[in-house]
């Protein structure tokens, strides 16, 4: 069926039009046909119509960086208040446990908040595998990301180091590096598409350089470039991951990289809170990417990633929730507004605005995770908007700008339709793909259990 959104109040970032009302979008075969004023159905052909007077209609967002299991582990009491390292290690314990349905409920719980949110697209950074696991992780998720309609990217992680080889995990959630290589490239063959209007590609991911050795952090980009997918992992992250790679190597985490040819325009990483002023140029003389990821940084205090320098510079910054367990929620437009405020915190309050942020949600995040064709409202673009109902209490008075009222009134975050490739993957806010409050339940009862096993 196609779909016409008519009267759109705002068609914002992201078009070449710039900003514009009145405008109407017509969706068909998975792409934007039309975008114009006084549009009308095709002839002979179905077509739903929805009223979008009242709306801000936006390019799905895109979020570069996540960790769906930890959607089990929200808000312990015994993290609340724990650096990176501590965190990990108490996490962990509890994270040892994940089984099949684990991987199925909190990827449809993390994708879901997302959706609802305007994200239409999203990664996921999967580095766990306990030994005591069996099936096809990656498949799991891709069927919960097809059940609800997400486009989805998510990236084969892995660690090789344990603890008794000086590194954070438990013995029982790392692999071998050859078992690490070996599943690399039977996801990538299984399910990589690279196709204009993917919904499912692959990224290879170590989890760190404090998670795996620098011999499979290389192996893995030649594995990754002989497949054409992208590359990414945690990198300057804390002080303390700094001084590990100091201490265990002699070198600065981006140094290890460069020594792994884990740079490139087909690299990024999730954080990057502590490069200095030389690291920044590397990073734009390479075009490597970065996943900003405010909550997180803030929560875990992190740190301040140096954004506005890095968009100064040219360095290509996308957006991230980050983990469940870190931040603690999936809410897109939230982390959008986290983003807009903390680099005003170091930079004063032009250092970031609305504008920026919505490109770096939309387009720029498309562009890490490999979509040019999503993260943008154009003729023959993407089918993937997200679209705000702005007359609510929340935004009255605000409406001069409602792009920017997304954002700085912190109003409601939840989309009236998300539509991804064409298709209402949230209706008047509401899942269409999965029902939510059995969903909700489940999780709750594997997140009991995951708890308990852990104090067994």
């Amino acid at each position: 069926m196609n779909l016409l959104l008519k009267n759109c109040f705002c068609t914002a970032t992201g078009t070449a039009k710039g900003d514009v009302e009145g405008h109407d979008i017509l969706i068909r075969n998975r792409r934007i046909a039309a975008f114009d004023v006084n549009l009308t159905a095709p002839p002979r052909e179905e077509t739903r119509v929805l009223d979008c007077s009242a709306c801000l209609v936006l390019p799905g967002f895109v979020n570069t960086h996540h960790h769906f299991y930890q959607t089990l582990t929200r808000a312990l009491p015994a993290v609340q208040n724990a650096g990176l390292f501590d965190w990990l290690t108490y996490l962990y314990e509890v994270w040892k446990n994940i089984d099949a349905e684990a991987v199925e409920v909190s990827s449809l719980v993390a994708m879901g908040e997302l959706l609802k949110t305007g994200c239409s697209c999203s990664t996921d950074h999967h580095y766990l595998y306990p030994r005591s696991f069996s099936g096809d992780l990656m498949g799991i998720q891709f069927e919960a990301a097809r059940k609800l309609g997400m486009r989805f990217s998510p990236c084969r992680g892995s660690m090789s180091l344990s603890r008794k080889d000086g590194g954070l995990p438990p013995d029982t959630v790392v692999q071998s590096e050859a078992e690490i290589l070996e599943d690399s490239r039977r996801v990538l063959e299984t399910y990589h598409d690279a196709s204009e209007l993917s919904m499912a590609k692959i990224i290879l991911a170590p989890c760190s350089p404090f998670s795996v050795t620098l011999e499979l952090m290389k192996e893995t980009a030649a594995l990754a470039r002989s497949y054409g997918a992208r590359l990414h992992t945690h990198l300057a992250e804390t002080r303390d991951e700094d001084d590990f790679c100091i201490k265990h190597y002699g070198k600065r985490p981006l140094a290890l990289m460069e020594e792994c040819d884990f740079l490139g325009e087909d690299v990024f990483y999730a954080h990057g809170v502590h490069f200095n002023d030389r690291e920044l140029e590397i990073l734009a003389e390479t075009r490597t990417g970065v996943a900003h990821c405010p909550s997180s940084n803030m929560r875990l205090g992190s740190g301040i990633a140096r954004v506005k320098e890095m968009r100064k510079l040219g360095i290509p910054v996308g957006l991230a929730v980050d983990g469940s367990a870190s931040n603690d929620s999936s809410d897109f437009v939230a982390e959008m507004r986290q983003a807009l405020l903390l680099q005003r915190i170091r930079y004063g309050p032009d250092a970031l605005s609305a504008r920026e942020v919505l490109n770096m949600a939309g387009r720029q995040g498309a562009a890490l995770l490999g979509f040019p064709e999503a993260g943008r409202i154009e003729e023959n673009a993407a089918a993937d908007l997200a679209v705000f109902r702005l007359d609510s209490l929340e935004y009255a008075g605000a409406l001069a700008d409602p792009a920017a009222a997304l954002l700085f009134c912190g109003g409601s975050h939840r989309t009236a339709y998300t539509i991804v490739n064409g298709r209402l993957a949230v209706e008047d806010g509401r899942l269409t793909g999965i029902e939510e409050e059995e969903l909700t339940a489940r999780a709750n009862r594997i997140a009991a259990r995951l708890l308990r096993a852990s104090a067994a």
